[in-house]
């Protein structure tokens, strides 16, 4: 809902709102997140919020974006670096971020991605990608795989986490998967239950780090990138 009229000016900043939804966001989820749980954590009234921006859906893009923008730029931008080097760097200093930080992963399916920090993360990945030899077209579609193929993995882990906040560690994790697949009825599902023991890796660094190195396989080969019969 837009508001035509925003409120009294305060003593905040854009800064300090983000601040205090993303306390909302760790404390309670993507859900938790409103504009007047947002102004009780200030002491404001929620009309004030509405000075700084014009919208739920501004902060939470605004939220987003400012997680994108502690993901750190130093790790795989240089160009000196190979370009696959670059790209594995970027994606597992995202998926590291939005794990610790996974009420933000909610958001991202919620939200365009066109803040600063997520156009200043997709110029440098469309770089990388021209390094590697793709054309322009080829480069924006392998942005965009490579951007799916994270969150897209990111989400299917921190949906098996039960609250908000960093999640536990990845043996905890792998050991209660393990023990969920060693009840599924090797009678009716032999072939599930014969490779239950790497199903219960999936959220694991190595299955992530996994299927990156088959897409930069597959983009090296391509060349282009181009689709083919």
């Amino acid at each position: 809902m837009t508001r035509s009229r925003p409120g009294p000016r305060r003593a905040l900043s854009e800064q300090q709102i983000l601040d205090a939804a993303h306390r909302l966001l760790a404390e309670r989820g993507a859900e938790g997140v409103s504009i007047r749980g947002i102004a009780a954590q200030l002491g404001v009234a929620p009309n004030a919020i509405y000075t700084y921006f014009p919208d739920k859906a501004a902060v939470l893009g605004a939220l987003v974006d400012s997680v994108l923008g502690r993901v750190g730029r130093e790790c795989f931008a240089d160009p000196a670096e190979p370009w696959r080097d670059r790209i594995t760097a970027l994606a597992v200093a995202l998926r590291t971020e939005l794990l610790v930080d996974a009420g933000g992963v909610a958001l991202m399916g919620g939200v365009p991605l066109n803040g600063p920090n997520a156009l200043a993360v997709g110029e440098t990945l469309l770089e990388v990608l021209a390094a590697a030899g793709l054309e322009p077209e080829a480069a924006a579609r392998a942005s965009y795989l490579l951007t799916t193929y994270v969150l897209g993995a990111v989400s299917l882990e921190v949906a098996e986490l039960e609250q908000p906040g960093p999640p536990p560690p990845e043996g905890e994790r792998v050991a209660a998967r393990a023990t969920a697949f060693a009840t599924v009825p090797a009678a009716h599902y032999p072939r599930s239950a014969a490779v239950a023991a790497t199903m219960a890796t999936y959220i694991t660094t190595e299955q992530f780090l996994w299927g990156l190195d088959r897409i930069l396989d597959g983009l090296a080969q391509s060349g282009t990138g181009t689709r083919t019969a």
